[in-house]
């Protein structure tokens, strides 16, 4: 008889983040709470009492009218919709996390990366991956922010891009041997029309479109940074 190899043992999913910070790490000071429609910004010093009113659904746009699939009011304005109060109280803010503790590695031999580099680009050097782009602000127009995550041998079927009016959450896994996996939730500097958001996936990055709410101009990619003009450098975690 033909023996069967036993097929691998599928690798336990990691354990969820925890919903406190951790004590022992450091919060930048400007970080914005993570909770949805929170917006506290981290002031420093020591943390006295605090009340964080937030949203635990997600973000729902449904023929025009807007809300949170946690609670039942609906607007047809994004204004509005940025302006809906959050149904669910925590007597702390959640600006870190647990940290992502496991980030080496998980039980299948994966590798976590912590940072990919990104390019802002200048309209005059759109598509130019070098590094004179990066010295540049990212590429915007009235209406759209474009920006590139570069990561090569990202795996399309199991890479997941999720839009929410203020942040963009990432969860890239690449096809590497071992694989590696890039993980992060990006605070954006302005609100955006996550439908109409759009994102692809080349060989060598991810390029994300995020189409503007309002239409104003952004100082910046991220709201939890300040403005350098400079490139965000790889960086990653050791193995497991």
């Amino acid at each position: 008889p033909i023996s069967v190899p036993e097929p691998a043992a599928t690798p336990p999913p990691p354990p969820p983040e925890s919903e406190d910070d951790d004590p022992g790490l450091e919060i930048p000071k400007g970080k914005i709470c993570r909770r949805k429609a929170c917006g506290y910004q981290y002031t420093g010093g020591e943390r006295g009492a605090e009340k964080c009113v937030f949203h635990p659904g997600a973000p729902i746009f449904h023929e025009g009218s807007k809300g949170y699939t946690c609670c039942k009011r609906r607007v047809l304005e994004f204004d509005e919709f940025m302006k809906i109060e959050g149904c669910k109280t925590k007597d702390r803010h959640l600006f870190v996390g647990s940290g992502n503790k496991n980030k080496g590695g998980n039980a299948g031999g994966e590798e976590l990366l912590e940072t990919v580099r990104y390019v802002d680009y200048t309209p005059k050097d759109q598509g130019d991956e070098t590094n004179s782009a990066c010295r540049h602000d990212y590429y915007q127009t009235g209406t759209t922010v474009t920006a590139s995550f570069f990561l090569k041998k990202i795996d399309k079927d199991k890479a997941s891009v999720e839009f929410a009016p203020t942040e963009l959450s990432l969860d890239l896994p690449t096809t590497d041997s071992p694989p590696k996996r890039y993980k992060a939730v990006v605070p954006l500097f302005g609100s955006i029309d996550p439908a109409a958001s759009s994102f692809r996936i080349v060989p060598t990055k991810l390029e994300v479109t995020f189409v503007k709410a309002d239409g104003k101009g952004w100082a910046n990619l991220r709201s939890d940074e300040r403005r350098t003009g400079e490139i965000i450098q790889t960086g990653k975690a050791g193995r497991a």
